[in-house]
């Protein structure tokens, strides 16, 4: 007995001096850097985070629906109309510091300037030869306009003829132009023929401008001294080859509602014409070009073309410059 006495004490007093020195010659890592960086202890010790967390918000169930409805409130606020009296102030508030006179002035010389500025430009779209079967033609297609953005004055004048001779049809417009869509305008006004005989006037009600990204459209009705309707359709397309090479397709289509046997057109599509032109940009005001046309006289117009001894259709080579200044 009095030796399991000894044993107990001599273990009693080893303990405490192992506790003492735990860790001598063995390096133990701080909690924080003992966690796995990666690997399947990680997750576990997110997922418990994540309860944790869990649990934490589970201690306010009203957390979440005072979170929402702050976020409600602030949209109704956003999407709220101003206060009255936001609108109760001068329309200018620099009237109240400055002479409102001068400040009128001011703000009227500005819009002019930045908003109101006349512009004009004149283009020559197409001023070319054509030659086919051994036979030379010239045609012209010239437009221009001066105005703001909003209204502005045309002209246009188109024509062709054998080369050497007066030509075979040539017409002026006349036009006032507004614009409605940011790409669109539509015009009405005046159109004269020049030629054949016998002289007509048309009344002109059209719709002009750029499908973005597409092409170039032009559309007219023509209501005549002498009662016959008449439309036109054109549009073109500039495919940029290079920064100075250019192709551009072109269509034109002519349409009547009646027979026009003095001017030897017959109703529907009276004609048709298609082609390619691949200019070259000199500069950006003048760009030579070549290409091929093919043109169709349909129904009655080609009834009356050929009775005229003349081709009812076929292609021809193209030889012409566009300008613009």
């Amino acid at each position: 007995m009095k030796r399991f006495l000894i044993i107990l004490w001599a273990l009693s007093a080893t303990v405490p001096v192992l506790a003492q020195h735990e860790g001598h010659g063995v390096k133990k890592a701080p909690p924080e850097a003992a966690q796995p960086t990666t690997g399947p202890q990680l997750g576990h010790d997110m997922d418990v985070d994540r309860e944790r967390r869990g649990e934490q918000d589970s201690l306010d169930p009203h957390a979440a629906h005072d979170l929402g409805a702050m976020q409600d409130q602030e949209g109704a606020q956003s999407e709220a109309p101003p206060p009255p009296a936001a609108f109760s102030g001068p329309a200018h508030a620099a009237d109240t510091l400055f002479n409102p006179e001068e400040m009128a002035e001011a703000r009227e010389e500005l819009r002019a300037e930045q908003g109101d500025a006349r512009t004009y430009l004149v283009l020559a779209d197409r001023f070319e030869t054509r030659t086919r079967s051994g036979d030379e033609n010239y045609l012209w297609d010239v437009q221009g306009w001066y105005g703001g953005d909003i209204h502005r004055l045309w002209l246009k004048t188109e024509g062709d003829g054998g080369l050497g001779d007066s030509p075979d049809g040539a017409e002026l417009q006349v036009l006032y132009s507004r614009a409605i869509l940011p790409f669109f305008n539509i015009q009405s006004g005046i159109r004269h023929d020049l030629s054949p005989d016998p002289e007509r006037s048309h009344l002109v009600v059209g719709l002009q401008g750029l499908v973005p990204y597409l092409f170039e459209l032009d559309a007219a009705t023509f209501l005549s001294d002498e009662g016959d309707l008449t439309g036109r359709l054109e549009g073109e397309f500039d495919l940029q080859i290079t920064q100075r090479l250019i192709l551009q397709p072109r269509v034109e289509l002519n349409i009547a509602a009646q027979d026009v046997p003095e001017l030897r057109i017959g109703s529907g599509v009276s004609s048709a014409e298609a082609g390619f032109r691949l200019r070259y940009t000199i500069r950006r005001e003048f760009a030579p070009y070549l290409g091929v046309a093919w043109e169709r006289k349909f129904g009655e117009t080609g009834d009356f073309a050929r009775a005229a001894g003349e081709d009812a259709g076929g292609w021809e080579a193209v030889l012409g410059a566009r300008a613009w200044f």
